[in-house]
């Protein structure tokens, strides 16, 4: 999960989890709530388009997306949901569906979803376990146990998985560091293991390096502050550069710069957006925007922050902002148009459509109950809206 709510915070989730209503786990069923996907439009002044030489654009357009509901923790409530671009129909919870033989269903806590060749991989934070699964069925193929696992990426066959690896524990001496686990995307089994900081993060792969967001996030106020170097070929550490405290997010661009977001310490010291330059592996700077999650479409870098204060003891003003990552220039603090960000109560997950350029914002609501999946077009103009299950947060994109 994500900023305060999580890893910032364990009292905050436990409580949530702890008073949530009983609310009703979505059947398998399917919903029409969409026209079908046009990709016909201007480009909108506040994202420029593409033209760096180079770049490789798929073959053909995505089909649809799955999004991955987190689920409260301690609830057992991950759900996947599926839209298909073609038709414009979004189904709930396609993995019970798919496999009404798994006892426990998905798992406790969604916090990452990503396609690798002809699968799809769900990290399940608190079941301690990626599924894997057909990513055109949703069918289970396996499972690989890793505790307490937080993000993936993949490299030449191979899949990467942070893990915190001790238990969900708010403890300034927390003495078990983490680790990034090497996984045959063959065979499922886990070949290796690279110790980094404590409580690791997103991962980005770049070159034949792999970057990992350290974020000390269970050992407040001793947090974190590098982001750990990791040589693919020897697959140990091979440095760390110092960015800020409790580092969550990274996004490589193709101009050698790496994202990195900071959560703060959610008293003080305010969320920030920074970038390495991955040509040297040091730090590059800073763009003064609080950010919570990321997508990097092109040259437009969308973001989106919700920033929790003790000292206000709630919920700052959320921004939706876009970065022009080759200027290094925040564009806008708000994409939406019509007063839209006004009808958000939590953001939680975003993604732009590779083509049509539409923005797929997700609303937690109050953590508790069914969350809300908005699109809207390039312009930031609400075109249709959906239910999800709890805490929806994370999209893979499916191609053919």
């Amino acid at each position: 999960m994500k900023s305060i709510i999580y890893t910032g915070s364990l009292l905050v989730a436990i409580f949530a989890a702890a008073c949530r209503d009983e609310v009703e786990i979505f059947d398998p069923e399917v919903e029409v709530v969409a026209p079908p996907d046009s990709t016909v439009g201007a480009t909108p002044p506040l994202a420029p388009p593409d033209t760096t030489v180079g770049a490789t654009p798929p073959l053909a357009p995505p089909v649809g997306f799955y999004l991955l509901n987190e689920g409260n923790m301690g609830s057992n409530k991950s759900t996947l949901d599926y839209f298909d671009f073609a038709t414009g129909t979004y189904h709930r919870n396609i993995f019970a569906a798919a496999n009404p033989d798994v006892p426990m269903e998905l798992g406790d806590v969604g916090n990452d979803i990503a396609i690798y060749g002809s699968k799809l991989y769900a990290v399940i934070n608190c079941s301690n376990k990626v599924e894997v699964m057909d990513k055109l069925t949703a069918r289970r193929l396996g499972q690989i146990d890793i505790p307490n696992c937080r993000y993936i990426k993949f490299h030449e066959g191979y899949a990467y998985v942070t893990s915190y690896a001790g238990p969900v524990e708010i403890n300034p001496n927390y003495e078990q560091t983490g680790y990034v686990a090497k996984i045959d995307t063959a065979t499922l089994r886990e070949v290796g293991r690279c110790l980094v900081g404590f409580q690791p993060d997103e991962l980005e792969v770049v070159g034949g390096k792999i970057y990992v967001a350290n974020s000390g996030g269970y050992m407040v106020p001793n947090y974190e502050n590098t982001v750990s170097v990791i040589d693919i070929a020897t697959f140990t550490e091979a440095k760390r550069i110092e960015v800020a405290i409790n580092l969550h997010r990274l996004r490589a661009d193709r101009r050698g710069n790496l994202w990195v977001t900071s959560r703060g310490d959610y008293y003080d010291v305010p969320s920030r957006l920074y970038w390495i330059d991955t040509n040297t592996d040091t730090y590059g700077g800073m763009i003064d925007v609080a950010a919570t999650e990321l997508y990097l479409d092109g040259d437009s870098l969308y973001l989106y922050s919700s920033e929790w204060s003790y000292n206000a003891m709630g919920w700052g003003g959320f921004t939706f902002g876009i970065v022009d990552v080759a200027k290094r220039e925040l564009l806008t603090r708000n994409f939406l148009a019509d007063g839209e960000e006004k009808k958000i109560v939590m953001p939680y997950g975003i993604m732009v459509h590779p083509v049509s350029k539409d923005i797929y914002l997700t609303d937690a609501a109050g953590f508790t109950y069914p969350g809300t999946l908005y699109c809207y077009d390039r312009y930031g103009k609400k075109k249709w809206e959906a239910q999800t299950g709890d805490i929806p947060g994370h999209f893979a994109l499916l191609y053919e």
